[in-house]
């Protein structure tokens, strides 16, 4: 494979993988990698996990629906801004300078949340709080004290917008830069590293829902948004280590807006879009491999590159109802759990400040755990195994798996709820408190949504990790960045088209979600058919992909050689 110009390729990285095993010398770089992915996703889970609650309290004083917005402000953003931070990496900075700087934003924005923690330093960045306003023209029994608008509202959008560009950038390019480590070792050392990519970041996020959260909740939110900061801090040091020993590339410029601009000029013939026009010129490949010339990417680049794009954009997109399905578990499974029996930590002691009920955001581990436990299983045994006997899927084979366990969680999450609602309906109900809200819950223990959390995880397996794999490896050089921005761009689409679809339902003409007279309850919604309308939705987009997927994989190019063919296995 020819190099780009400029590229630092480190001389012990050259030994060839055997068995898609790593060589020794790459593998300090690439534990660097790992250990700076879970540390900064124990910081992004640290600070988002108690977000809403941190917002909420006497800090700030915002409303509930204020603080969900902001933290949805947040998550969406460290999602839609991925395609800003590959975009830079690919034409302006390499991937190893935009992490670095974006890690140094990421340290310096996450400063924020501490140092607003306490009073002197709210007062220093956001002034003193404004005393709450009485209502005018009302009753004096019926008198509410209403603020005017969120306090430090400016302050926080901003140190909040910022963290999610910083986020956003890290995850994209650091992705990337990981898989750039092993991509001249085959295509079996690409997969395994993405395995244990993702295992890394479900490590972190253990870490933060188990250490991170809890101390925010029951101890101070001052030590539990330093441990964030203190984590990125690792993060940039750990990746700053190994410094030459990294595989790294030059920016070799993002085709992405000249076939834009090719694209609104209407330059192309009308051939190209038929299907008999599936395979790229001679010499594309080499095109693609060795990124732009110095001089600028040519016309003949543009035309080969946007032919990939617009075969890997169809897989992509239909990826959008999945993640709507698996964003579920952050929002809807949430509200479900909270209308569920959930145990006390101490059922039998005698009431304290110390006796707490079970954390609801506590069974997102069921899904953690899955993936910890599985993805060595999978890359030590399974894989392998399947790999021996010719049987190992493709990553678009295991997506369409992914969405059938993501169509089957929703499935069960809407049994459940159909159940929850029968017991409510014959008022067979407890009052439990969690915080200082009531809620009218059904006598089922929480428990019975780990099957729903469960398969989610398997999903995520056979979903998100081969999407990974299928954006990464099927892109031009020079687009890696950019098309791994639009996967995470899109799953942050996901996200919104569930929140938009939520709101749609809760309008009163549709009023499946619309109940104003549970006071914050869902007893007289039906979440069950809006669990139902996503499962339908999934498994509408789970057929078009297979079809979608079935002609992607027909049209690719087999091996020529056997040296291809023995790097596909590793």
């Amino acid at each position: 494979m020819a190099g780009t110009p400029g590229e630092q390729r480190p001389l012990l990285g050259r030994v060839r993988a055997v068995g898609g095993l790593v060589p020794r010398g790459r593998r300090a770089a690439l534990a660097a990698i790992l250990l700076a992915e879970m540390l900064e996703r124990a910081a992004f889970f640290g600070i988002s996990a108690n977000l809403v609650l941190y917002l909420n309290s006497v800090n700030f004083n915002w409303e509930g629906g204020q603080a969900s917005g902001a933290a949805l402000v947040f998550l969406g953003a460290s999602y839609l801004l991925s395609p800003v931070g590959g975009w830079l990496a690919d034409v302006y900075l390499g991937r190893y300078c935009t992490i670095v700087l974006s890690l140094l934003l990421y340290l310096v924005a996450s400063c924020l949340l501490p140092l607003t923690a306490f009073a002197d330093g709210r007062a220093s960045f956001c002034g003193e709080m404004p005393a709450p306003e009485v209502q005018p023209l009302c009753p004096s029994s019926d008198c509410q004290l209403v603020s005017p608008s969120p306090y430090c509202a400016p302050t926080m959008y901003t140190g909040l917008l910022l963290l999610g560009l910083a986020v956003s950038s890290v995850r994209t390019n650091l992705t990337s830069f990981g898989a750039d480590q092993v991509m001249d070792l085959g295509q079996g050392a690409t997969r395994r590293f993405f395995n244990w990519f993702y295992w890394s970041i479900n490590l972190g996020a253990v870490l933060a829902l188990l250490v991170v959260a809890f101390v925010q909740q029951n101890v101070s939110f001052l030590i539990g948004y330093i441990i964030p900061v203190v984590c990125v801090g690792l993060a940039l040091l750990l990746f700053l280590l190994p410094g030459r020993s990294f595989v790294t590339k030059p920016p070799t410029g993002s085709q992405v807006s000249s076939m834009l601009a090719l694209a609104l000029r209407g330059c192309w013939p009308r051939a190209w879009w038929r299907p008999s026009a599936r395979r790229a010129p001679p010499g594309a490949e080499v095109i693609s491999e060795r990124g732009s010339s110095p001089q600028g990417p040519s016309r003949q680049e543009d035309i080969a590159n946007f032919r990939v794009l617009v075969k890997i954009l169809p897989v992509l997109l239909t990826l959008v109802p999945y993640w709507m399905v698996y964003f579920q578990m952050q929002s809807t499974y949430f509200l479900q759990g909270l209308h569920l029996l959930i145990p006390n930590f101490f059922p039998s002691g005698p009431p304290s400040s110390h006796s707490y009920t079970f954390p609801d955001a506590w069974l997102l581990l069921t899904n953690v755990v899955v993936l910890l436990a599985l993805v060595p299983l999978k890359d030590r045994v399974i894989d392998p195994f399947l790999l021996r006997h010719r049987l190992l899927p493709s990553a678009l084979q295991k997506m369409a798996l992914g969405m059938f366990f993501g169509f089957a969680s929703v499935i069960v999450a809407g049994i459940l709820e159909t159940e929850r609602l029968r017991l409510v309906h014959r008022n067979e109900t407890v009052i439990q408190r969690i915080g200082l809200v009531e809620y009218v819950a059904a006598p089922l223990p929480i428990w019975w949504q780990v099957p729903q959390y469960l398969l989610i995880g398997i999903s995520e397996i056979f979903a998100s990790i081969p999407g990974l794999e299928f954006a990464y490896s099927e892109s031009p050089r020079s687009m890696q960045g950019a098309i791994l921005g639009i996967f995470f761009c899109l799953s942050g689409v996901g996200s919104l088209l569930g929140s938009s679809l939520v709101a749609l339902l809760a309008l009163p003409a549709l009023g499946w979600l619309h109940c104003p007279e549970d006071h914050g309850n869902i007893n007289n919604c039906r979440m069950d058919l809006y669990f139902f309308l996503l499962a339908g939705i999934q498994a509408a987009a789970g057929f078009l992909f297979l079809w979608i997927a079935h002609r992607y994989e027909k049209a690719a190019p087999a091996p020529t050689c056997h040296r291809c063919a023995g790097r596909e296995g590793g």
